[in-house]
């Protein structure tokens, strides 16, 4: 049996664009072609889309999942095994967020204050001194007086949802940039435009050229920098791009 790229994009539910994508990158090229030249997928083939598909649920790479499934010393139910352990430690993580989650809740419906250890607990430690900081910076603008406003009333359950949300732009950037997506492309404004409204919807209204700025800092505060350079290399030049692209391009529609 043989199946054709729409087929498989049906049984996998991903995109023929995606299919398209991991056969230029060679992560998987179908086994056969008809004679007009159109992708033919085999059982072989669809064991190792699975396989795939398995390892970006878990957070790899295409780069990386192509140096896993291309380790001949690996064999498939090696791979199984090794995924069951890495969803079994997955389940275990979000059982524990669940966990908190639950806790913020009931702190909610008692009318429970969770302290700021709490809430930063989610970003880790370093963003306690970020925070300090940037009330020093800008304490007497009205977008930190709205920031302030806004995050005093969340709950460890919006700091989960904001930092899921935040980690979801951070994985698109990283996964365009490693596609070879342009940054001054739709795709890359389009994120960029999910960021500022990210930064809208959960602290301060943002608009096109206090967005700018910020795309100008990421590239001027090393610590910014370093921060999307761990994404992927070469992330804030290309974020900072997008963001001023995708405002030059907001601010002329706006007139």
């Amino acid at each position: 049996m043989s199946y054709s790229v729409g087929q498989v994009s049906r049984f996998a539910k991903v995109t023929v664009r995606t299919l398209h994508h991991y056969d230029e990158i060679k992560l998987l090229s179908p086994s056969g072609r008809t004679p007009s030249g159109y992708r033919r997928y085999d059982d072989a083939d669809l064991d190792r889309l699975q396989q795939i598909l398995f390892y970006r649920e878990l957070g790899f790479s295409l780069d990386d999942i192509a140096s896993i499934l291309d380790d001949s010393d690996v064999s498939p139910s090696e791979h199984l095994r090794r995924q069951h352990g890495l969803l079994t430690e997955r389940i275990e993580r979000l059982q524990e967020m669940a966990a908190s989650v639950e806790h913020a809740l009931e702190a909610r419906k008692m009318g429970i204050q969770l302290t700021p250890e709490e809430k930063f607990e989610v970003f880790g430690e370093d963003y306690v001194e970020y925070e300090d900081e940037a009330q020093e910076r800008w304490g007497e603008t009205d977008a930190w007086k709205q920031s302030r406003g806004r995050v005093s009333k969340y709950t460890k359950a919006d700091w989960v949802e904001i930092k899921a949300a935040a980690d979801d732009l951070d994985r698109r950037i990283g996964e365009a940039i490693r596609a070879g997506v342009a940054a001054d492309s739709e795709q890359a404004m389009q994120i960029a435009e999910d960021h500022r409204l990210h930064i809208g919807r959960y602290f301060y209204d943002c608009s096109y050229a206090m967005h700018r700025c910020l795309g100008e800092m990421y590239m001027a505060d090393p610590r910014f920098t370093e921060y999307y350079e761990k994404i992927v290399p070469g992330g804030a030049a290309w974020f900072r791009e997008a963001v001023v692209t995708n405002a030059d391009r907001g601010e002329a529609a706006a007139g």
